[in-house]
């Protein structure tokens, strides 16, 4: 048995397409977004921000994408008393806002994709029309 595994992770060319799709979605919908995309180790791997857009959804759109590469599971999901637990319990660093999406293709994940900017509802529905223009699994 190795001593390693090997982690598929999004390259770089794919989480580009990604930032631009929601950018351009986004723009389409009349709204600014940011858009964050971490790798299933939670490392930045590209990260945008539409002109004119508001500052704090910087640090929103990347906790959305921590928690869907981590849960493996959309941003927002969770219910109960897990839903303000996890975010407390991670110092923040994960988020029960909806608008992240884990990004796996054939069903291996390769990484979480988080869209701020808008009502949550809406970057959600941006970030799952992203998942379609890039032809990822859908969640």
């Amino acid at each position: 048995m190795p001593d390693y595994i090997d982690t598929p992770v999004i390259t770089t060319a794919a989480a580009l397409r990604a930032v631009n799709a929601a950018l351009e979605i986004g723009a389409e919908r009349g709204i600014k977004v940011m858009v964050t995309i971490v790798d299933p180790s939670l490392n930045l791997v590209a990260f945008a921000r539409a002109d004119g857009a508001t500052p704090h959804s910087v640090e929103t759109s990347r906790r959305k994408a921590t928690t869907a590469a981590s849960t493996r599971k959309p941003s927002g999901s969770w219910e109960g008393d897990f839903a303000w637990q996890a975010p407390l319990g991670t110092d923040l660093k994960l988020t029960n806002i909806a608008g992240g999406v884990p990004i796996a293709f054939g069903g291996v994940l390769i990484g979480g994709l988080g869209v701020a900017g808008g009502p949550p509802a809406d970057d959600a529905g941006i970030a799952r029309a992203v998942l379609v223009a890039i032809g990822a699994d859908a969640v």
